[in-house]
C-alpha cells in the first residue's frame, strides 16, 4: 500500500453530513509532523499566529509574508493532511485581482492546498475570483477576528433575528461564490444548526456547538500552553504549560549544580 494522501477540497466538500471533519491550527514543522502522525483531516495556518506566536493582541498586524513563512514551515512537516492558509487583513479586501495574487502566493510560495478568508457577501467577489483561478477557498463567518474593532471586541455574533438572517445570507453568498467549506466562529448553537442544515458545504465550528460538520481548535490552546486563556468554547486536552515549566526548572537546576551534562551526555 502507498502512503496516505491528503484530503482534497472536493473530498472535504463530499464529507457534508458524513464523518465529522477534524481541523487544528498549527504554525511550525515540529508540531505539523506530530499532527500528521494522527487521524487529522485539515491543518490551518491561521493568522491567529499574530496572537499565539508573535504576542500581539489581535490578528491585524500579521502580514502575508508572515503567513507564507509559517505555511512553508508547516508544509514541510505534512504528508497526508490537507493544508489551509489564512489570508491576512487587507490581502483580499482592496480588490479582487490583488486577492488572487495574494492567494496565489500562499499556494505557490507557502505550499497551501487552499486559502481561508473572512466575510460573507462583501467577500464573495474575491472568493469567486480566487476559485475561478483554481484555488479552493474556505470561508469564515461569525466572529471574524479581523473585524474585532467593528465588533467592539471578541464577542459572540449572530444573536437576534436580524443578525441571524444576515449570517445566513452571508453563508449562502460564499457558497454561491464557490467556497468548499466554511468556519463558523462564536455563534449561538441554534444558528449553527440552522446554517449547517441549510447550506450544502461542510461547516467547521469553533465556539459554534456540535451541530457543525466538524471542529477546529488552535493546537497551543487545546494543549493548554497558555494558563491565562480560558474561553468558554475551549476544552484543554492537556495542561502542558506546567509540565514545560517543570522540565525547564529541572534543566536549569542541573546546569547550575553541574549535574548536566553527565558522562552519558558527553562525547
Amino acid at each position: 500500500m502507498g502512503a496516505a494522501k491528503a484530503l482534497t477540497a472536493p473530498e472535504i466538500m463530499a464529507r457534508k453530513g458524513g464523518a465529522r471533519l477534524v481541523m487544528v491550527t498549527c504554525y511550525d514543522a515540529t508540531f505539523a509532523r506530530l499532527i500528521d502522525a494522527v487521524d487529522m483531516d485539515i491543518v490551518l495556518v491561521g493568522d491567529s499566529l499574530g496572537m499565539v506566536v508573535q504576542g500581539h493582541d489581535s490578528t491585524l498586524p500579521v502580514t502575508l509574508d508572515d503567513v507564507v513563512y509559517h505555511t512553508r514551515c508547516v508544509a514541510r512537516g505534512l504528508a497526508r493532511t490537507h493544508l489551509v492558509a489564512d489570508m491576512p487583513f487587507l490581502t483580499y479586501q482592496v480588490n479582487d485581482d490583488e486577492a488572487l495574487r495574494n492567494a496565489g502566493r500562499l499556494v505557490v510560495d507557502g505550499g497551501a492546498h487552499a486559502v481561508k478568508l473572512e466575510g460573507g457577501e462583501r467577500s464573495a467577489p474575491a472568493i469567486r475570483r480566487i476559485v475561478d483561478a483554481g484555488i479552493p477557498v474556505m470561508g469564515h463567518l461569525g466572529l471574524t477576528p479581523q473585524s474585532v474593532h467593528q465588533f467592539g471586541g471578541f464577542k459572540v455574533q449572530g444573536r437576534g433575528e436580524a443578525a441571524a438572517e444576515q449570517l445566513l445570507a452571508d453563508a449562502r453568498a460564499i457558497v454561491d461564490a464557490g467556497c468548499y467549506c466554511m468556519v463558523l466562529e462564536s455563534i449561538p448553537a441554534p444558528l449553527a444548526a440552522r446554517v449547517t442544515a441549510e447550506i450544502p458545504i461542510p461547516t467547521i465550528g469553533i465556539g459554534a456547538s456540535a451541530h457543525c460538520d466538524g471542529q477546529v481548535l488552535v493546537l497551543h490552546d487545546l494543549l493548554g500552553l497558555d494558563d491565562g486563556f480560558e474561553p468558554k468554547f475551549l476544552k484543554k486536552y492537556d495542561r502542558l504549560s506546567g509540565r514545560v515549566r517543570d522540565a525547564l526548572s529541572v534543566y536549569s537546576r542541573e546546569v547550575r549544580e553541574g549535574t548536566f551534562p553527565d558522562d552519558a551526555h558527553s562525547f
